[in-house]
Order: structure tokens, then sequence, then C-alpha cells
């Protein structure tokens, strides 16, 4: 279905790729998840969170330990907001084991990103997707996210894919407004931003709203982009949208996890550090980032 703006999108609009909690040694820690999902609800204004994906350092976080973030964040927000579930990996049968785990769980829907590293044709993902979704009832979001998969989801490919009931939405950091907007245009397909700063773009063209990693602390500027989009209020969209971009833009400054963790411990909300092949980014980056934050802040 395509949503009018009066029509709330079935996933929600705000939605946070939040961070794994470690403790110091690096192990998780279910507590800080429990208290950054909380924060992302309560104070950021998100309506969803999304959990084991790129910024949650999902390639090095255990089937088991996904799953315990899952459930711990439902314990903290899963009454008051969509839990997401990352699930994706290189492997069909693998992602469809975890889809059916992410159920069980009790996740509200399912992030899958491409699969990567084999780079299979189209065909090929349209069957990877098209798997996914009949192994359980829950709403797919497809992650077409090129940069890291190395593969493109072509506009036919998604197009194709919009057909199965079960995908609902594609979070997109493929950068191409153009072809984003004729799929958007072909297809009920709910739109996310998969990149902070293109928000306001790509809901120029009937995007609902964004997956955000900035959001763990820009969460009401975006959200106040959103509502004024929404509203078809666009000057007040775009005079928003200026006042955050440098804080959009610079979080991405160092892997968007790092930057995240970085900016979280200056600010007294430490939740661990990153694990290897991650490591912390540099002083410089994250206050860049602060201080754009915090002049963005200042109006």
């Amino acid at each position: 279905m395509t949503h009018t703006p009066a029509t709330q999108p079935r996933l929600g609009r705000l939605a946070t790729a939040m961070v794994t909690a470690f403790n110091e040694d690096g192990s998780l820690d279910l507590d800080g998840v429990r208290r950054l999902a909380t924060e992302l609800v309560d104070e950021q204004a998100n309506d969803s969170v999304v959990v084991n994906g790129t910024t949650g350092e999902s390639p090095t976080t255990t089937e088991d330990e996904k799953f315990a973030v899952v459930a711990a964040t439902l314990e903290a927000v899963g009454d008051r907001a969509n839990v997401i579930a990352g699930v994706g990996s290189f492997d069909t049968a693998h992602t469809v084991r975890m889809a059916k785990r992410a159920e069980q769980t009790g996740a509200h829907g399912l992030l899958v990103v491409t699969p990567y590293y084999s780079r299979p044709v189209q065909d090929g993902i349209i069957a990877h997707f098209r798997a996914v979704a009949d192994a359980t009832d829950l709403p797919v979001m497809v992650y077409d996210i090129p940069g890291r998969t190395a593969t493109a989801i072509e506009a036919d490919t998604l197009i194709a894919l919009a057909e199965h009931p079960n995908i609902v939405a594609v979070k997109d950091a493929k950068g191409d407004v153009v072809s984003s907007s004729r799929v958007i245009a072909e297809t009920g397909l709910d739109y996310y931003a998969g990149d902070d700063a293109i928000t306001l773009p790509l809901m120029s063209v009937g995007g609902v709203g964004v997956v955000g990693t900035s959001t763990h602390f820009t969460g009401r500027g975006m959200r106040e982009i959103i509502d004024a989009v929404v509203a078809g209020d666009y000057p007040r969209a775009l005079a928003a949208h200026r006042r955050w971009l440098p804080a959009f833009t610079r979080v991405f400054g160092a892997p968007g996890c790092c930057t995240v963790k970085g900016g979280l411990r200056a600010e007294g909300r430490g939740v661990g550090s990153v694990r290897l092949p991650m490591v912390a980014a540099p002083e410089a980056v994250v206050t860049a980032f602060l201080d754009a934050l915090h002049t963005a802040e200042q109006g």
C-alpha cells in the first residue's frame, strides 16, 4: 500500500540502527542494550529500533548474542516501539534460520541485507529474499547497501520483490534517488533512508523515513524534518535539514559504530568499545561530530 502523509508506515518513520553495548572486556552488556534502547525511544523520539545491523557490529556478534540483544531490546521498548532484527548473512539457509528465530523471540520485523561476498546475480537476489520472506509472517525490510555488499539491487529486482506480501520496505543506502523514485512510484514499498543526510531528498520523492546512525543523538532533529514533510511544510523541513546536516554527515567521519560509541562515551553514556577489526574513532572525528551536534542543538 502506498502511504499518504496521514498514514503511519507499518515499521514506523524514525528508526535508529542501534550500536551493540559491550562491557570493557568486549563481552555483551545487556543492561547497556536496555538502557540505550530506552533512551532512543523515550528521549530521541524513535518509533522503531533496529538491532544487529551494520552499526550494531553484526559481523562480530554470535548468533546467540544477536538474539540476546533482540530479547533485551524487546524487554526495554517492545510495548512502545517496533524492534526490527537484523538477520542478514551471505548464506540463505542461515538467514532463514535466523529469521525464524527472530520471529520466535518476538521481533516485529526483519532487516535483511543483500548477500555479500559471493556477489549473486539478480535472480539469485530475488530467490534469496523470497526464501527469507516465505520463512515467517514478519514484515521484511530489504537492505540495499552496495558499498558493503558489492552488489546493488536493481530497480527491476526491487519491483519484483515488492510482489511478495511480506516484503514491505527498503533501507536505501545506495544513494541513487532517481532509481529509488522509480521503485517508490511503481510499488507499495516503504522507503527508508539508509544515510541520514539523504532523508529529506528521499522523502521528497515518496520515502517514509530513516534508519539512522546519528539519530542516537539527533533523533529529535530528524523527527522535526520527518514531521514537517508529513505535514507538507517543506520550508520548515529544509531549514531543519540544513541545520542538522553537518551532524548527519560527520557521524561518518569514521565507521558509524565507532563515531557513535565515541560520542556516547564523551557524553557519559558509554556503551563500551568496538570489537576488532573495528577500532575506536579518532578523537578529532568524535570532536568534530559533537561540535556539529551541539551547534545544531543551539539552533
